[in-house]
Formats: C-alpha cells, structure tokens, sequence
C-alpha cells in the first residue's frame, strides 16, 4: 500500500504463493540465526590487528579477506548450521506463503506422513533427509576437532 500510495508501482505486487515469497520468508525467519554468531565472532577480534594491517599499507577489501574473515571462520560455520538445519526441514513457511506448487523437502515429509499416509515413502523421505543433514554435519565436526589441535 505503501508503494502504490506514493506512486512506486501501479498496483500490489503479486509475491503470494511463489517461490520468491518462500525464499523472503526463510530469509526473515532465519537470518538472526546466522547474524548473531557472526556478530558474535567480530566481537572477538582484536581490533589491533585490522589497525596494523592498515597501517602497513594493505587495502581494506585485503585487511577484510586476511584479517577479518580468517577470525570469524568460526561464526560463519556456526552460523551456517543453525540456519541449514532447521531449513532443510521447513514445512511451515512453503505451506503458508509458497501455496501448493512449492517443494521443500520438510514440506515433501509432512505430506507424505500426514495428508498422504504414505508411511514407506515419508520414510525414504527422512532418510534421504538424514543423510542431507549428516554430511555437513560430520564435515563442521571435522572442522572443529581441526581447529581445537591447532589451536591447543
């Protein structure tokens, strides 16, 4: 209403029931969960060592990559499971903004269990959704162990 009032658009934008609604939605609903331990992670960092690397002549985009994005590691990883795995089982947000053209494979699951009754494949669904999940999974704990035996 907004933007029609002030002459923007002509008329309301029709994002209801498409998959750019789904994708706004899960941004909203998800983006604290990856903001927070980034935000978390900059906290961390020693300020001195962005101020040295400026002041030995390095660009800022180069202080950025060498300095700042090697520190929150960490935060991004941390961040990147929070939102990933509670993601890939959303069901909620493709039923109520993506209508039923949208797939998500949570949405796939809860058809199949609930509306279908499709015990077998709903089963095949969670395993296929079990291992989607396990794999990156195995991989941060990989990254973690890593990171502690360098780190003492």
């Amino acid at each position: 209403m907004f933007c029609c009032g002030w002459g923007i658009i002509d008329q309301p934008l029709m994002i209801l029931h498409t998959n750019l609604a789904v994708y706004i939605g899960i941004v909203y609903a998800y983006l604290p969960f990856m903001v927070l331990p980034i935000y978390t992670a900059l906290t961390r960092i020693d300020y001195s060592l962005v101020e040295a690397s400026l002041d030995l002549g390095a660009q800022p985009l180069k202080t950025f990559f060498s300095i700042i994005v090697p520190l929150t590691k960490g935060g991004v990883i941390a961040g990147s499971m929070l939102v990933f795995i509670p993601a890939v089982g959303e069901f909620v947000i493709p039923e109520l903004l993506g209508g039923p053209d949208s797939i998500m494979i949570g949405r796939v699951l809860w058809q199949e269990f609930f509306n279908n009754r499709d015990w077998p494949v709903a089963s095949a669904v969670a395993i296929i959704m079990l291992l989607l999940l396990i794999v990156p999974i195995m991989w941060f704990h990989k990254h973690q162990q890593k990171s502690v035996g360098e780190h003492g």
